[in-house]
């Protein structure tokens, strides 16, 4: 992998990574157009997604550094914060621990993926307006709240939802903002709770990660696994500084179309045969040798959340969006 190709993808993963499109959609895509093999890809990949978490930690350094505060109880608010994070995330990593090997097997073909980009198109297209008529401002049990009023059991529902991102192609970051407005956030705070949940979801599952392939990453370019960092911040940051300001005036219909316009594009890319997701189907040749119908297809086989499942993304995840399609995307030829 050059530096130039190394740039492209970070930043494709800055940018879809919090955003509710589904980042390993994106990064298949990328991967596919500039011919990369997938073990590149996935390695690389990995590291990258590093960035992106900084960038929330940056941008978000008030918040972090409060409930840094509030494990050392010099911060009720930022304490209260810390603790609806794990409890949003704790549902992601049990399930993701028992159905890691089903979703791969069940949920890891084209269709459910094309049906996930779709689906969860037609749900932003309807979250806003359904909003609008569940919620208003006041002071009653329909009036809008913000992080600092979220309870612990809204923050558990949030979480719940956020398991649905584990079928591949949902796209964490899409589930847990309409999560957050299903529970009466407005959706620019709605996504500020997604960016945080993404610290400890993407956080934990990219250092676990790490570590099981730390073999392979010791062998990679240097130069391109930091330019690729640095990219994946810049790229994270624009894009979470964007999406905030935007949904403070808008809802989610552009992203819901969006999602719509991808499932299209992958329906025609893969069914016509232009790139591939998963395995193809082995074949005989006449000397008995088993064969594929395609050449060095590749494949993500993780979606931003090796261990805990939530994938944000166009693959299963075990956590993986604003990690984002739960999310770090591996792949494999």
């Amino acid at each position: 992998m050059d530096n130039f190709q190394a740039i492209i993808l970070g930043i494709v993963e800055g940018i879809t990574e919090y955003l509710p499109i589904s980042s390993t959609g994106h990064l298949i895509l990328a991967g596919s157009i500039m011919g990369l093999k997938s073990n590149a890809v996935d390695s690389y990949v990995i590291v990258i997604q590093g960035g992106a978490i900084l960038a929330v930690i940056g941008l978000y350094r008030k918040r972090v550094g409060n409930m840094l505060l509030g494990f050392l109880g010099k911060h009720k608010a930022g304490l209260k914060l810390a603790i609806n994070l794990i409890i949003a995330v704790l549902p992601a990593v049990v399930l993701g621990l028992l159905f890691k090997d089903t979703i791969k097997e069940q949920l890891f073909s084209p269709t459910p993926v094309i049906a996930a980009l779709g689906l969860g198109g037609v749900l932003m297209l309807f979250a806003s307006r359904w909003q609008r008529s569940a919620f208003h401002e006041g002071n009653d049990n329909h009036s809008f709240i913000d992080i600092e009023h979220l309870t612990w059991k809204k923050a558990l529902i949030i979480g719940l939802l956020q398991c649905v991102a584990m079928w591949p192609g949902t796209s964490r970051s899409m589930m847990t903002i309409v999560g957050g407005m299903a529970v009466g956030m407005k959706p620019k705070h709605a996504a500020e709770f997604s960016f945080l949940l993404g610290l400890p979801t993407l956080g934990g599952a990219t250092l676990l990660e790490l570590y099981d392939s730390r073999e392979v990453l010791l062998e990679m370019n240097m130069l391109a696994m930091i330019v690729g960092i640095v990219v994946s911040f810049l790229a994270a940051a624009i894009a979470i500084k964007w999406l905030v300001a935007y949904l403070s005036k808008h809802g989610l219909a552009l992203f819901g179309w969006y999602r719509i316009a991808l499932a299209i594009v992958f329906a025609i890319g893969i069914y016509g045969g232009y790139f591939t997701l998963g395995n193809n189907a082995a074949s005989t040749s006449e000397g008995g040798d088993t064969i594929s119908s395609t050449e060095s297809p590749i494949t993500f086989k993780n979606d931003h959340c090796p261990a805990f499942p939530v994938a944000d993304h166009v693959a299963p995840s075990t956590i993986t969006g604003p990690t984002t399609d739960c999310q770090w995307p591996t792949a494999s030829s």
